[in-house]
């Protein structure tokens, strides 16, 4: 294959001195990844070559946007000198989100001079907040389409071809794509994720999400049963169920006779097969309920790790980030895991650091939260203000930058003492293990999670990918387990 002509280099490069997120987290990490669609070679004329950034919703929505141009008459393409049309499907959450795709578009449109033909996209969050800026202004893209503007992309791309810019950036109340087979583009072939609702209700004041995905709505509740009996038909061993909150998730059938919440969900999709493990994210302290719990115990293929954000363990911060609960209710909901699934149950959590008028008191309120419940990962970042927010347009962003960067750095520091002591509970014990690709290091070792979340690497010896393998741990780290295969 030849060379491409653009590099990926600067998504390593820090802009800050600091680190914004931490790497004590699990493989699906929720900020700053990139993936490009791998290619698919079955004859059709035009190439797409497609970006994600971000987090799962956008991975997961890259292949919905694949199945809808794969019956357009689109490959995909891993090779950008390639592409017929390049689209980047953005994040919007954090400010360097913007920036790499910043610098990446300027990139490609460098490339573009070369090869005029060349149709260049940008999708998902950042579409709405800077349609006119990517259009107009800058003169980056021929096209902008938001997340619930998916199925007119073929239109869209007819206007572009047409000579015409195009956008389409409208957000829905009733669009969850829930008849569109996502093209699995981006999957190791045993896990995949499955889509069980669109946008945000909760009106978080650091948040661009309900902005840019819109109200919340839930998907037919038997599409997505289908989906999973599809995905185990295919060979698949593992779904994780996604949405913004899927603790929200309710479904009506339209003459009123069925009605669904999320523990009935989840069951559902973990009765299909005791073969198929069944994750979820990510789950809001508000809306959790016993319920959830007691059907992640029934069922052992339901998998115990809760992603639990906690953004701040000070009740008055927490107020001023809307997150419209307190800490007493937050402990109390990790009580609830702890009484109803023990205390093997993983939980991580999202944190942010100084945030608009955190005192160093308030800090220590996140710092002694940490140590209370002992999380087994967490994502971590300083607070950067987003444009549009409730805390752009009424609070100060008033903690100096240097102070942001050092609150941070003691929760960072702080939660790699929890998560190697976390990890260290899996050594002497037997894990179940699904083995789902090779170790970064060495082919002669498969990797893959146990029911907690953990990554563990044995040597492979007769096992290979998809094979649920029973593991003795031996050794601990921050980020990993090893151990040896029994049995």
């Amino acid at each position: 294959m030849a060379q491409p002509l653009i590099t990926l280099d600067f998504l390593d490069a820090p802009t800050l001195p600091a680190p914004s997120v931490d790497a004590v987290t699990h493989a699906d990490t929720p900020s700053g990844e990139v993936r490009v669609n791998p290619a698919t070679r079955t004859g059709r004329s035009r190439k797409l070559y497609l970006e994600s950034y971000g987090c799962q919703m956008n991975f997961s929505d890259s292949e919905i946007v694949s199945s809808i141009l794969f019956d357009e008459g689109f490959d995909t393409t891993d090779s950008l000198e390639l592409a017929d049309l390049v689209l980047l499907n953005t994040c919007s959450i954090r400010e360097k989100a913007e920036q790499t795709v910043r610098m990446r578009l300027s990139q490609i449109n460098s490339y573009k001079k070369r090869r005029p033909g060349m149709l260049v996209g940008v999708l998902g969050c950042m579409a709405e907040r800077l349609k006119s800026k990517f259009l107009e202004e800058e003169k980056l893209v021929d096209l902008v389409v938001g997340p619930d503007a998916y199925r007119d992309l073929p239109q869209l791309i007819a206007q572009v071809d047409g000579g015409q810019k195009a956008v389409n950036v409208l957000l829905s109340r009733e669009e969850t794509y829930a008849d569109i087979t996502p093209v699995r583009l981006n999957s190791n072939g045993i896990t995949a994720f499955i889509s069980i609702m669109r946008g945000c209700d909760n009106m978080c004041s650091f948040c661009v999400v309900p902005f840019t995905r819109g109200r919340e709505r839930s998907r037919d509740a038997h599409s997505i049963v289908r989906e999973a009996q599809d995905l185990v038909a295919a060979g698949y061993k593992e779904v994780t169920l996604l949405g913004q909150n899927v603790d929200s998730y309710k479904w009506a059938s339209e003459d009123g006779t069925e009605h669904v919440n999320f523990a009935q969900l989840l069951e559902q999709v973990a009765l299909i097969s005791p073969e198929l493990r069944v994750r979820f994210s990510t789950s809001h302290p508000k809306d959790i309920t016993d319920k959830v719990l007691h059907t992640m115990a029934r069922h052992e293929n339901i998998c115990k790790y809760i992603h639990l954000p906690a953004q701040s363990g000070n009740s008055r911060v927490l107020a001023l980030m809307n997150r419209t609960y307190d800490r007493p209710w937050y402990e109390e909901r990790v009580q609830a895991i702890r009484r109803i699934l023990g205390d093997d149950c993983a939980i991580s959590t999202d944190m942010i650091s100084g945030f608009c008028s955190e005192t160093e008191e308030e800090h220590q309120d996140t710092l002694s939260l940490m140590a209370q419940v002992r999380y087994d990962m967490a994502f971590m970042f300083f607070y950067s203000e987003r444009p549009g927010t409730l805390a752009a347009r009424k609070l100060e962003d008033d903690v100096p930058l240097e102070v942001k960067k050092r609150r941070l750095a003691e929760v960072i520091a702080q939660q790699k003492d929890h998560s190697r002591e976390r990890n260290a509970r899996a050594v002497g014990h037997i894990h179940r293990v699904l083995a789902e690709n090779f170790s970064k290091r060495s082919d002669e070792h498969l990797s893959g999670r146990n029911s907690q979340n953990q990554m563990i690497i044995f040597p492979k010896k007769h096992y290979k990918k998809g094979d649920y393998v029973d593991v003795l741990v031996h050794e601990s780290t921050t980020n990993t387990l090893l151990g040896e295969a029994v049995g």
